[in-house]
């Protein structure tokens, strides 16, 4: 037997098992203390009165059409940001052109931008004291405290998500293969249903949960656009903050554990599809 095959197994790092377990007990200290306590005092308060006082509270019409609004936005949101997204990784990723480092820095804009200065650009552009917004006024298409407005900013704060998953992964693989089935006659649709959109899918469907995410739980751009009319133009969050405000805690805490639970769902998800297709998600990061 070879003097390698005998020598004894190093370990994977050099701390001290002391300094490896007090770093490991920081860590969920942090997260129980961040996380998991927070999320069980939402849990707690909206239980406090019992499930019936928190299903009543969430059967009340506002809190109806905040849930039904929540949930349009995020339906309208999710198809528009795949397809923007996809859309400006094929521009970055494969032609070359000036002005590409500007572009990528406009994508990565709503992420440095406040959300309230989003919204507040928004009201600025299409608000009815604008030229544009004016017009559209005139010709009864609101835009500002109506549901227009309220997609325009979820759409400008989740942009990124999805094309800045995409974007890493098409520049590491390159186009070969697209270039491949061209030259075998494919012609540019089929190219990208048969060898581009397998290759980043599980990149596109990260980005669709983020965004699916975050759509749900915009406050900031949202509240400055909507308005925030209870029963027509308030979201999930929004109307949150108005209960609260309001001191109904049971009310408050209800539909924040009900839009935890609409998060939780999308984690679950994404767990979910890593684990059952977790042989070809190790293939495609070895390649």
């Amino acid at each position: 037997m070879s003097d390698i095959a005998l020598a004894p197994r190093r370990a994977c790092t050099t701390e001290a098992r002391p300094l490896r377990a007090a770093l490991i007990a920081l860590a969920f200290a942090g997260l129980g203390l961040l996380v998991f306590a927070p999320l069980a005092l939402v849990f707690g308060h909206a239980l406090s009165d019992g499930w019936a006082a928190s299903v009543a509270a969430l059967r009340q019409p506002d809190a109806l059409s905040a849930i039904r609004l929540t949930l349009l936005i995020t339906a309208l949101t999710i198809p528009l940001n795949a397809g923007f997204g996809i859309a400006a990784a094929w521009f970055v990723t494969r032609f070359e052109f000036r002005g590409k480092a500007l572009l990528i820095t406009l994508i990565d804009l709503p992420f440095s931008v406040s959300p309230v200065v989003a919204g507040l650009c928004i009201v600025l552009l299409f608000g009815a004291n604008s030229a544009m917004g004016g017009w559209l006024v005139a010709h009864d298409m609101t835009v500002v405290f109506a549901l227009p407005g309220i997609l325009l900013a979820t759409v400008f704060v989740t942009f990124p998500f999805v094309a800045r998953e995409l974007i890493p992964v098409m520049i590491e693989q390159g186009r070969a293969e697209e270039e491949a089935a061209l030259t075998l006659g494919a012609g540019g649709w089929r190219v990208f249903r048969t060898v581009t959109l397998p290759n980043i899918r599980w990149a596109l469907i990260y980005g669709v949960l983020l965004c699916t995410a975050r759509a749900m739980g915009e406050f900031g751009a949202v509240a400055v656009v909507s308005g925030k009319i209870r029963g027509q133009t308030a979201t999930m969050p929004i109307t949150i903050e108005m209960l609260y405000n309001e001191y109904l805690s049971t009310a408050a805490f209800s539909m924040a554990a009900l839009l935890t639970v609409f998060a939780l769902l999308t984690l679950l998800v994404k767990t979910l599809l890593e684990i059952r297709h977790s042989d070809q998600l190790a293939a495609m990061r070895r390649h």
